[in-house]
């Protein structure tokens, strides 16, 4: 199958860690759980960002003080662990943050077809119930242009990786409150994003099933770049 063709390349990673910098936090032990953070996934974003000769936007802090993948006013943005006294600077680290990835968007969306990936990772289990993945690929399905490139990297990682369980749309629909979805309303049509998220059991596998997988996904990634010539850099 032959993916859709893109000229701008942009990646996020949201979850990318558990600090609290100079924040008080009341709960140590927490910061150690998925709850905190997405292990794997800066990984993941770092790897493809030096791949294909781009920047990644990171977050610098743990969800549980600000989560930069939820709008700014909505009841995910801040956790119990939020310190009251702290939200004004976490709102403004917020909304810097997004500033800075929706000018990257738009100025690379002027120059062509964007290509949006938001890297993620899932518990292996929550609330009792196992999920049934190993990689979800999180995507509109109603953007023409998005799902014809969801089943083009689905099918070539179900040949480069059969062994593994892969997803579309699962353990997340691709349409909730996200990075993805406010750019989608943001760039429009010539903007196509994606949440690729991750099992957390990865860190319990040999690392090298870990780095075959993570070479997997940046190779399908690829393919929709080209020769990646033309992904500007930041």
């Amino acid at each position: 199958m032959t993916p859709p063709r893109f000229d701008q390349l942009l990646i996020t990673c949201e979850h990318a860690s558990n600090a609290t910098g100079t924040y008080p936090f009341a709960n140590r032990p927490v910061l150690s759980t998925h709850r905190a953070w997405d292990p794997g996934a800066l990984t993941l974003a770092r790897e493809l960002a030096k791949a294909a000769g781009v920047q990644a936007h990171t977050g610098k802090l743990t969800r549980l003080l600000i989560d930069l993948n939820r709008r700014e006013g909505s009841k995910g943005t801040f956790s119990e662990y939020t310190p009251e006294a702290g939200r004004a600077a976490l709102l403004a680290y917020h909304r810097n943050w997004r500033s800075a990835v929706l000018a990257d968007a738009r100025r690379l969306a002027a120059k062509g077809r964007l290509l949006h990936v938001s890297c993620h990772s899932f518990t292996p289990e929550l609330h009792g119930e196992v999920r049934n993945a190993e990689i979800g690929l999180l995507y509109d399905p109603r953007r023409k242009l998005e799902k014809a490139t969801a089943d083009a990297w689905h099918a070539e990682l179900c040949e480069s990786l059969p062994a593994l369980r892969i997803r579309r749309n699962y353990p997340y629909r691709g349409t909730s409150d996200g990075v993805t979805t406010w750019l989608r309303r943001e760039i429009g049509r010539r903007y196509a994003g994606f949440e690729i998220e991750l099992n957390q059991s990865f860190a319990a596998k040999p690392p090298r099933d870990w780095a075959d997988v993570r070479r997997a996904l940046i190779a399908a990634i690829q393919h929709t770049l080209g020769n990646q010539s033309h992904a500007e850099r930041p």
